[in-house]
């Protein structure tokens, strides 16, 4: 694949080799490069829709990742195979350069990693707090926007609410976010009466 905006895309690799080259900042590196280009650019919102969109295309169907970090496949080929999933999820151009970069880097395994860590970055430059939600069943759109505007109101920030359906919740909900959780679930309150039955 033909890159276009070479100066751009050397800007992009300059700041990923100013940082040092450990593996447990390569995914970070690569994500705040990312970042940069994106802001430099004026397309964080566009970006940030593509990374979600990536990974939830990534969690649905891991052998992508597996795939694009196959070393029998050539630089081209990999490529080749990312242009086609990106002209499919309709991703712009930033997100495709960046990528461009971490498959010719012989990154590709770090992916998920460093979509993950633009979230990260994205979220705390923006002061969004993100929140995991365990439920047994989807919420509806009222019960979702409820739930939204009381974790807003608690935690005084934006939310991104992350769900997940967790048959072991019984009813209610498990949320959590940041290193606090909130057990509103039927399991939990048994829990609960068992611990207190227990000591009584």
């Amino acid at each position: 694949m033909i890159i276009t905006d070479l100066q751009h895309q050397k800007r992009i690799i300059t700041v990923i080799k100013l940082i040092n080259d450990s593996k447990s900042q390569i995914a970070k590196r690569y994500a705040l490069a990312l970042y940069m280009a994106a802001e430099e650019k004026g397309k964080l919102d566009h970006v940030q829709k593509d990374i979600d969109t990536l990974l939830e295309v990534i969690h649905a169907n891991s052998s992508i990742v597996t795939d694009l970090s196959n070393p029998l496949l050539s630089v081209d080929d990999k490529q080749n195979a990312l242009c086609t999933i990106a002209k499919k999820l309709k991703l712009t151009n930033e997100t495709l350069r960046c990528l461009d970069i971490v498959v010719s880097n012989n990154r590709t395994k770090n992916i998920e990693a460093i979509l993950e860590g633009f979230r990260e970055v994205y979220l705390k430059k923006h002061n969004i707090i993100s929140v995991q939600v365990n439920t047994v069943k989807a919420l509806s759109t009222a019960q979702d926007k409820k739930l939204r505007e009381k974790l807003e109101k608690k935690l005084n920030s934006k939310v991104l609410l992350k769900y997940k359906i967790d048959p072991t919740v019984l009813g209610g909900l498990v949320i959590c976010y940041q290193s606090n959780m909130i057990d509103d679930s039927i399991q939990g309150k048994l829990n609960k009466l068992s611990s207190i039955m227990k000591g009584a």
